[in-house]
């Protein structure tokens, strides 16, 4: 959940790790520090609050050092707060570390350590982590990269470390277990973080760190070993990821230059994979597995948040167009309550980050138990990517805002693309029905372009409701996770509690909030279960509900009973998804910015969930 970023070289550390924390603060802003080494002397500088407040508190200090590391939390273990701030000390002070996930059995290893009289400042596991490697390195005699593999071999939990010395001051030591690390490799310079929006500036080769790996770097060269000491070949690869693509580029918050990037977005992930005049519909990373898919006992989906949004549209689409049984899963959910699932079953895992604790988790209990698991993400050489035996990138770019809009159409474009695949494959469509579709596909980005031209009218409409203490979203069929998702933008970034339900399941208790104070957003596209929710929205009228309506282009009916309209243009209900979200994100926009919302950092929330 939290952003790591480091460096070990020739220049400035500093300049590179504040520049890398802004980049990284999408992952967490409670607090943030850094710890510089120069001239045989570690130094720690942190404070709560963004990064913006610790460049302040970095006023006037000395801040030289060609070694560092840099930290930014979103916090598990103590409150967001000056002392558990990272970076964390040794008890010596002889090394600086910062983390990135949770250890375990913490409160057994600080009762261990406290017995041989070390004294902690903080409430941190992260502390009790560093004193540990501190202890092993003393009671061992041996240089720190091995202490750390001692260590590691004794810590339970998830973690992403970096640690700077003393002793060593050209030198950086680094980890990973479930949680992201990158290596960007410069000439005789090293630059590490979270994910590579801090890389990019300054290499384009990199080295993703696979779990249980331990990295030396020092002296213009990079080992690295496992936990049991085994000489590990880096894989080097080279970023597609370019700088602008990680800029505002001149919009005032990444989550509306995300919004409107979903044109452009939704058709790089078509590029290659759906050609209509064709009736080529293929997704090239899970050719292998295909089979495997086709003749599946079952698909079980499992995702968070937003992904699990996806996930619910695509088990309309897949049902619907391919007549195999879909389940979709919330991930923490699956885990842990001993699943049915196995030989002949296929799970799809979906993720933005590729780094989500909770699905990785789920995933490798569906391979122990013989399922083939396919993975859908956005970011290349996630663990997710590594971890799965095949999959697809959704190759919408980076998303820095929290809140995740063209993420989510991505999403909805890869699982559609399989669906078509798996239909055309199992001809339960006929070619002209395939055709038919996969022109309409093809039209989406267009379609999305002209959608995002009601900006202006929603951002009028917003300013009626932005002080609204509640809000009801309604849907039917392939709509009906569409509420869902517009309840979940609204509630992230403005405050407002929304929640997102079923049009026909209003009468079984929603219908009990609504009056004249209430808000209910209504998805009332053309598809074969409009006059059901034309209904719907009259029980709502009838009890005097606000309503803001999402309606297909033309509709002469509906406008008529509510009291304001956004037109979506036509499309096939399957795709309507795709279309219909984009109101709904602008409208949480709008709100959010009305009442004064941080829309790209929202309180409490962390892009990169990779805790459980």
């Amino acid at each position: 959940m939290c952003g790591i970023v480091g460096y070990v070289g020739h220049r400035n550390a500093l300049d590179i790790l504040i520049k890398g924390l802004e980049r990284l603060e999408y992952r967490g802003y409670d607090s943030a520090g850094v710890s510089l080494v120069e001239n045989s002397d570690v130094k720690v500088f942190k404070c709560k609050g963004k990064v913006a407040d610790l460049k302040n508190e970095l006023k006037g200090q000395d801040t030289k050092g060609s070694t560092g590391i840099g930290h930014t939390r979103w916090a598990t273990h103590g409150a967001p707060n000056d002392v558990n701030a990272h970076p964390h000390y040794s008890s010596d002070s002889k090394l600086a570390m910062v983390h990135n996930g949770i250890i375990e059995n913490y409160e057994v290893l600080k009762a261990q350590l406290i017995e041989k009289g070390h004294v902690f400042q903080s409430e941190t596991d992260t502390e009790v982590f560093i004193h540990f490697i501190e202890q092993v390195q003393k009671d061992n005699n041996c240089d720190l990269d091995q202490a750390v593999r001692i260590a590691l071999n004794e810590v339970v939990g998830a973690y992403a470390i970096v640690i700077t010395s003393k002793d060593n001051p050209g030198q950086l030591v680094a980890a990973r277990k479930g949680s992201p690390l990158v290596i960007g490799v410069g000439e005789n310079e090293f630059f590490l973080a979270s994910d590579a929006t801090p890389i990019v500036e300054y290499t384009k080769e990199v080295v993703y760190i696979k779990d249980e790996e331990v990295v030396l770097l020092k002296d213009g060269e990079m080992t690295i070993t496992d936990i049991k000491n085994v000489v590990q070949t880096p894989y080097l690869q080279t970023l597609e990821l370019e700088l602008e693509a990680i800029e505002k580029g001149g919009y005032d918050h990444f989550m509306m230059k995300e919004i409107m990037e979903q044109p452009k977005s939704v058709a790089d992930c078509l590029r290659g994979r759906v050609i209509a005049r064709k009736n080529h519909v293929k997704l090239g990373g899970i050719l292998n597995h295909f089979d495997d898919l086709l003749n599946a006992n079952r698909i079980v989906i499992v995702a968070c948040g937003t992904s699990w949004h996806a996930g619910l549209v695509a088990e309309y689409i897949i049902e619907e167009l391919v007549r195999i049984p879909v389940e979709v899963e919330y991930a923490s959910e699956f885990r842990y309550r001993n699943p049915i699932i196995g030989k002949g079953d296929v799970m799809i895992a979906i993720s933005q980050s590729g780094e989500t604790a909770d699905t990785l988790a789920a995933m490798s209990l569906a391979e122990s138990k013989g399922a083939t698991v396919i993975g859908v993400c956005n970011v290349v050489g996630s663990s997710i990517a590594r971890n799965s035996h095949e999959g697809a990138y959704t190759h919408a770019g980076p998303e820095i805002g929290v809140a995740s809009t063209k993420a989510f159409t991505a999403q909805l474009t890869v699982l559609t693309t399989m669906a078509l695949m798996l239909a055309k494959e199992k001809g339960s469509l006929t070619e002209a029905q395939l055709h038919d579709l996969l022109v309409e596909f093809e039209s989406i980005p267009s379609k999305i372009e002209k959608v995002l031209q009601v900006d202006a009218a929603v951002k009028e409409m917003s300013a009626l409701y932005k002080d609204a203490r509640n809000f009801l979203y309604l849907g039917r069929g392939f709509n009906f996770p569409v509420a869902l998702e517009g309840a979940l933008k609204l509630k992230e970034i403005s405050y407002i509690h929304a929640e997102g339900y079923p049009a026909a399941e209003m009468k079984h208790g929603p219908i009990a909030l609504i009056d004249e104070e209430m808000p209910v957003v209504v998805i009332a596209t053309r598809d074969s279960s409009y006059d059901k929710v034309v209904s719907n929205l009259q029980e709502v009228k009838a009890r005097s509900g606000r309503v803001i309506a999402v309606v297909t282009e033309g509709d002469a009916l509906i406008p008529s009973m509510v009291d304001h309209v956004i037109e979506v243009p036509d499309t096939h209900e399957v795709l309507m998804p795709m279309i219909s979200c984009i109101p709904l994100q602008l409208l949480s926009y709008h709100i959010a910015v009305m009442r004064g919302c941080n829309v790209d950092q929202p309180r409490n929330l962390a892009k990169s969930v990779t805790v459980e």
